[in-house]
């Protein structure tokens, strides 16, 4: 009978900005040959017409791709649009085999041929290179808008510390500095010498323009009541720099609303339902869709909860048996199952309503039964894996429970609604 491998020649691949290398393996590791090609799609034809000359005889071409998200995407592409048989080797791998090999020169050639080794080795226990441009697109956005949120935040510190430099009591007259009366206010007044002569009914009038009435006299008087001589010597530069900290950041700002917009459009592509859910917002449902990528890799909710880091790791030998969390998976999509986890606990507004009552009380039950807070957390996590992984299975949306006050009352109704097994 037949061995399955033996039907194959494997070729590692080994991508750059610049140019590719390609190694060719038969099913006993012997290396057939090597090709480096140009990374532009109108060479790829030439590729595979030279490939089929290094192939073992009887057997069909393999492809193990250490790039298939960057520059080896459109190789992916390219070969699965041409009936290839491609999968992900992962780089780590890649390295591990480079390691086993002792091998202590890194090539282009030596890790093409250690991804063709590793394809080899773990034969059908790779994933397939199957690129979707819908979630490449959409990883492309969210990686955007995370890269504008983050400049932006280092902006914020930015204008702080020029801020505390003129008015070292700002927080009094503003909780937010990126809002738009604060803004607004900064523009138009970046120091206490530019307020010289205003009035408090001055004041107050451009408060209600740019708040649309929500400040008002209580403002103007607070801050002009608390105003300090802060000049020095080239006033002008100093207010400048603020100006142009604050058009950057509006700008941003502007730009982030825009991707939101986009994205709000474009997850209409996926049937997604996470949005359904409160505490789940259309950057948190992008998020978590171009974490995951098509849900049809993950046939059950465990093995979505071990790539995203969420199931503990078992080390067991003998008679012991303990498990520790996972420090490995999907790092941000771990972060996204945190960050929903503790929205789901908390609670909101003046009268401390609970966002999701069943998520509470699940939390503050495992708390009652010796766990840690954050044990319980992410116990809370791990039920969340399994509600969004039958979400975007089944297309379904999500139940709210009411939003009951934070009273005993509340928390004895949702104590009998888990005990008849509603959560």
């Amino acid at each position: 009978m037949t061995h399955p491998k033996t039907l194959f020649t494997y070729v590692g691949v080994d991508s750059h900005r610049a140019t590719h290398t390609a190694v060719f393996t038969d099913c006993f590791f012997e290396k057939l040959g090597e090709i480096t090609f140009r990374n532009l799609p109108s060479d790829y034809p030439a590729f595979l017409r030279e490939a089929e000359k290094f192939k073992a005889d009887g057997t069909e071409l393999y492809f193990g791709l250490e790039d298939i998200s960057m520059y080896g995407r459109t190789l992916a592409v390219f070969l699965t649009s041409n009936d290839q048989k491609v999968k992900h080797v992962s780089s780590l791998l890649v390295a591990r085999e480079r390691k086993n090999q002792n091998v202590i020169r890194k090539t282009d050639s030596v890790d093409a041929e250690c991804a063709a080794r590793v394809l080899l080795s773990k034969f059908g226990g790779l994933p397939d290179a199957a690129p979707d441009d819908r979630y490449f697109l959409l990883k492309t956005m969210v990686s955007r808008r995370g890269f504008i949120v983050k400049n932006n935040t280092a902006l914020k510190n930015h204008l702080h510390s020029l801020l505390t430099q003129h008015y070292p009591n700002y927080c009094d007259f503003f909780k937010n500095i990126d809002g738009v009366s604060s803004l607004a206010f900064f523009t138009r007044y970046p120091s206490p010498a530019n307020l010289a002569g205003v009035t408090v009914a001055e004041l107050t009038v451009f408060f209600k323009q740019a708040s649309r009435g929500k400040v008002g006299e209580g403002r103007a008087r607070l801050i002009l009541e608390s105003l300090q001589d802060t000049a020095v010597p080239f006033q002008e530069i100093r207010d400048e720099a603020v100006r142009s900290t604050i058009r950057q950041i509006e700008a941003n700002m502007t730009e982030i609303e825009r991707l939101e917009s986009a994205l709000a459009k474009f997850l209409k592509q996926f049937e997604c339902t996470l949005t359904s859910m409160n505490g789940i917002d259309i950057v948190s449902a992008a998020q978590i869709l171009s974490c995951i990528g098509d849900i049809r890799k993950f046939s059950t909710p465990a093995k979505l909860a071990r790539y995203c880091g969420v199931a503990p790791v078992t080390y067991a030998s003998g008679q012991k048996d303990l498990q520790f969390a996972n420090q490995r998976g999907n790092r941000e999509l771990n972060s996204v199952f945190h960050l929903l986890a503790v929205r789901l606990i908390a609670t909101v507004g003046p009268a401390n309503k609970i966002l999701n009552p069943f998520f509470k009380d699940y939390y503050e039950r495992k708390i009652s039964e010796g766990k840690t807070k954050r044990q319980a957390l992410k116990c809370v996590e791990r039920r969340l894996v399994n509600i969004i992984w039958t979400m975007l299975t089944n297309h379904e949306e999500y139940v709210n429970p009411p939003m009951p006050d934070n009273t005993k009352r509340a928390k004895q109704g949702l104590k009998q609604a888990a005990d008849c097994g509603i959560i």
